[in-house]
């Protein structure tokens, strides 16, 4: 038995990491032609994104795919990042786990140096072919052009050919390979990837030739840059009994206090000493001598103290304004008849990272309603393509019930159906994806509740808009009605009588007995014309307060004829409406100059100071707005419902008293 120990021992050796996956290239996305086609892609312009954002380049990418020979292809990805210096291009492209990002904590698209190195090994596994890179810093006069291939068994590339060419760039970096693969369109395609590319990136302009020619381009729908991100300690909340003895055993620190004060954000002095206080354990202590115990009592400490939310700038969210601006921007104004005001929640932190969740909801248009419906999964700006049942995300959606908020969900639970899509996008400091190949988030509890809360925010606002649409048609058809038939009964009964035919117009106030509220915009030569129209169907003089969301520094003066009563946070304005006669018309009218045609298109238009029965057409003012005594409308009740604020049954009035 001895000697076979022996044999066994002199079989075990090490093995490099790139040979590992060069072995078990599947882990990495290349699992079947064509998703190894679409991960060459998706790694290359996630590197030539995050080039161009560090150093503050608006991006503009050109993807090109061309069918070689049966299943090669040709993908070449070019940038106008800032390039890479010559002596790092074989690191970058030709070595595994090389990179300036693992032990950064801030968001990036790439974490662990990867990506655009296992497309070189790919590429040259399947056809044997070198890749070719081209790149050029704005500093030299000509580009570094190069063929490199790798050597697995060492993690190091080598350098096939190489020399000094002009190229038109002022910088920029190319990358060429030649691949197995296979192209393909539908919903898991290249064109698919780049549109959510384009989505989620909307400061970027994207090329597209694909192998049957033609040119797609994504004209990028904003010219402003995504705030740059900073590098952050961990956040307290979250950190692992491990990671926190590692931290201890190698820091600088020489006393606890200061360990805690300068390893970690959001924690001062005087909360590190609060947290030693509770835990019991010496301010003055030296960190390396902690030991397991008092590891578990910080951790435990920590949960009782009052810590500040995590920083965020170390994030780079897309922000509410333009996640509804791209997508209209993508795809396309009519494909889509409400695009729900998205959400950005609050930072979160799962052990020790910051995160962000983002939703955005688009419904009807042309969107089928028998389909179940579309789902964008995206992770710090990069869509998600495959697993998307085992997402946190899909998770999050699939527990919510969406019946509530107007979508048909069969059997009470699983993907809704009905013409919406809905968007979710995860931003952190490290996503916990399943794998190395990165299509999938992992079902973190943290992350995946702050998905179901923002998933619920938004789909309030749907539900929302779905119940003002349902009222105002029932409204406008009983309208109608009565329009057409009361006419008809005052002519026959004034010819029966032999009078004339009386005035009616009171008759059918009381009949309908409501305040319609007709909203619309328009654009034209470069303005949008905004009008609110009030229709006094009541019996009586009515007055009110008409509130709106606007951008009020954009207002053109000379078109407005009434001047507002109140703007706060130049957004909100009130006017006061004093007086509205029985079956009279109050306009509400003025232009806006300097807004993009995208950014406004449909009114945000609250009123107050008038019996909520009484309004059709417009929403009762929500309580951020200060007003000593409100309505709650349904969807603010719920949502309080949801935080344990109040109990809430559906159907039943609820008032807000500022008590």
């Amino acid at each position: 038995m001895a000697s076979i120990a022996h044999e066994l021992a002199k079989k075990q050796k090490e093995i490099s990491v790139s040979e590992f996956f060069e072995k078990n290239k599947h882990i990495l996305g290349f699992d079947s032609l064509t998703r190894a086609l679409i991960t060459a892609v998706k790694e290359s312009v996630d590197n030539s994104l995050d080039a161009c954002e560090d150093a503050g380049i608006l991006p503009e990418v050109f993807v090109q795919v061309t069918k070689e020979d049966n299943n090669e292809y040709r993908v070449i990805v070019e940038d106008n990042g800032p390039g890479i210096v010559k002596k790092q291009v074989p690191n970058v492209f030709g070595r595994l786990l090389y990179g300036s990002r693992f032990h950064t904590r801030a968001q990036r698209r790439g974490q662990q140096g990867i990506g655009v190195s296992a497309v070189v090994m790919y590429a040259q596994i399947t056809t044997g072919r070198p890749a070719k890179v081209k790149s050029k810093i704005s500093d030299e006069d000509v580009a570094h052009e190069c063929e490199l291939v790798m050597d697995t068994k060492k993690n190091r590339s080598q350098t096939v050919r190489e020399d000094f060419v002009i190229w038109d760039k002022e910088h920029g970096t190319r990358l060429e390979v030649n691949l197995k693969g296979k192209y393909v369109q539908g919903k898991q395609s290249i064109f698919e990837y780049l549109k959510g590319v384009a989505i989620v990136n909307p400061h970027a302009k994207i090329t597209f030739i694909p192998p049957d020619g033609g040119t797609i381009v994504f004209e990028r729908a904003t010219e402003e840059m995504p705030p740059p991100t900073r590098e952050v300690k961990p956040h307290p909340e979250g950190v692992e009994l491990g990671e926190l003895l590692n931290m201890a055993k190698y820091t600088e620190a020489k006393k606890m206090t200061s360990f805690l004060n300068t390893e970690f954000s959001r924690i001062s002095l005087r909360v590190a000493r609060e947290i030693l206080d509770i835990a019991e354990i010496s301010h003055d202590q030296r960190p390396s001598r902690m030991t397991l115990d008092q590891a578990g009592n910080i951790i435990e400490a920590v949960n009782k103290v009052k810590i500040m939310s995590p920083e965020t700038d170390c994030l780079s969210p897309i922000g509410e304004g333009l996640i509804r601006k791209s997508l209209k921007n993508v795809l396309g104004e009519t494909r889509a008849s409400f695009y729900a005001p998205p959400i950005t929640r609050e930072p979160k932190v799962f052990g020790g990272n910051p995160f962000v969740v983002e939703v955005g909801i688009v419904y009807g248009g042309q969107l089928n309603k028998e389909d179940p419906v579309q789902i964008y999964r995206f992770a710090n700006r990069v869509p998600l393509m495959y697993q998307q049942g085992a997402c946190a995300t899909t998770q999050g959606i699939e527990n919510v019930d969406w019946r509530r908020y107007g979508l048909e969900q069969r059997g009470g639970k699983g993907i809704p159906y009905g013409p919406a899509i809905i968007l979710v996008h995860v931003a952190s400091t490290k996503i916990p994806f399943t794998s190395e190949s990165k299509e999938a988030v992992a079902n973190v509890p943290e992350i995946r509740e702050e998905i179901e809360l923002a998933l619920k925010a938004c789909a309030r606002k749907l539900k929302t808009h779905l119940n003002k649409a349902e009222r105002k048609s029932k409204t406008r058809v009983k309208f109608e009605i009565v329009q057409d038939i009361i006419p008809m009964i005052a002519q026959k009964s004034a010819k029966i009588v032999g009078k004339p035919v009386p005035d009616i117009a009171g008759t059918i106030t009381k009949i309908m007995n409501v305040v319609w509220v007709e909203d619309e915009v328009t654009y034209d030569k470069k303005k949008h014309h905004v009008s609110v129209k009030l229709y006094n169907y009541t019996p009586k003089t009515q007055k009110l307060h008409v509130h709106m969301v606007i951008p009020f520094d954009k207002v053109d003066e000379k078109s407005l004829a009434i001047a507002p009563s109140e703007v706060r946070d130049g957004t909100k304005v009130s006017w006061d409406i004093k007086k509205i006669a029985s079956t009279e018309v109050f306009e509400l009218a003025f232009d806006l100059k300097g807004v993009n045609r995208g950014e406004y298109d449909d009114n945000e238009v609250f009123v107050s100071g008038i019996d909520p029965a009484s309004i059709i057409g417009a929403d009762i003012l929500p309580g951020d707005w200060d007003l000593e005594h409100i309505t709650i409308t349904e969807d603010k009740a719920e949502e309080a419902s949801e935080n344990g604020e109040i109990d809430y049954d559906e159907g039943a009035e609820v008032i807000d008293d500022e008590e």
